[in-house]
């Protein structure tokens, strides 16, 4: 499933290109999951052990036209039930110009603009009675300070990753 941050850039754009050629904002893509929403959906659904990952995929168009083409083809338009029917054409090619300025690289025309599409995977089992639960608590046999010098992630390493390059 799609997620909240999907096409950030293009709904900034249009945001700022409505708010200066119209005077407000109308709703112009759908919106999406947050992923805190997703992972709530699995244990209201009856599901146990729910987990989920977010990819962010940067997918780079030749320009916004190019990007809007391609939403169209994949049938990812506004699903709203009461929206505007169009967006105007000054609005549009305002949106156009002003992703190309925020997003676009600088003297790089031909590298074209990003696109963000983050990726929601959720994954839930069925409730059983031959799941394991949780541990009692107070039985782990290792402590999380072991654990962390075992792994060489002290107060030495966590200061260490602070330096500008490094991960």
């Amino acid at each position: 499933m799609l997620g909240g941050t999907t096409l950030q850039e293009l709904r900034i754009a249009c945001t700022l290109a409505q708010q200066e050629r119209e005077g407000g904002v109308a709703p112009r893509l759908s919106p999406l999951a947050q992923v805190r929403d997703a992972g709530n959906l699995l244990t209201r659904a009856g599901l146990t052990i729910p987990a989920v990952d977010v990819d962010d995929i940067q997918v780079q168009y030749r320009d916004a036209m190019q990007l809007v083409r391609h939403l169209r083809q994949l049938a990812e338009t506004n699903a709203l039930t009461q929206r505007r029917a169009f967006l105007p054409r000054d609005s549009a090619l305002a949106t156009a110009a002003i992703y190309s300025s925020l997003f676009g690289k600088e003297g790089e025309p031909e590298q074209g603009i990003p696109a963000t599409f983050q990726v929601i995977y959720l994954t839930g089992w069925a409730p059983d009675p031959s799941q394991r639960g949780p541990a009692r608590r107070g039985t782990a046999t290792v402590s999380f300070g072991d654990l962390q010098k075992d792994l060489g992630a002290g107060p030495q390493a966590a200061d260490e990753s602070q330096k500008p390059g490094t991960i």
